[in-house]
């Protein structure tokens, strides 16, 4: 798991753990490092994702959201049309700070 900060945006990129294993690390770690940050979580280096790995997230990201923070997963190996609503999955990096960005300028709105 490689850890990077920009501003108030952590990026967790997946190196060779399972999708199960990742999710396990950052919820151990997540009122330390994680809980004040937009979270990105890269699974770009993964050859398959399936609907299953995607849903490993849910808990989660309804947690992350909960406390008035963004959670993106970015990957392209994945049919995006069969993402529950409830997460955001978007296949580039750019995209995340997108959905990043105007998830900040609805809750500065009250929304």
């Amino acid at each position: 798991m490689i850890v990077d900060r920009n501003g108030n945006i952590t990026i967790i990129a997946q190196e060779k753990a399972s999708v199960k294993t990742l999710v396990n690390n950052i919820e151990q770690a997540y009122d330390d490092k994680y809980k004040s940050y937009h979270l990105i979580v890269r699974l770009s280096s993964l050859e398959k994702i399936s609907l299953e790995d995607i849903i490993e997230f849910l808990r989660l990201s309804n947690t992350h959201r909960g406390d008035k923070k963004s959670f993106v997963i970015v990957t392209s190996q994945a049919d995006l049309d069969q993402m529950p609503d409830e997460l955001v999955v978007v296949p580039t990096l750019q995209e995340a700070y997108d959905i990043i960005e105007m998830e900040d300028i609805e809750r500065d709105l009250g929304f």
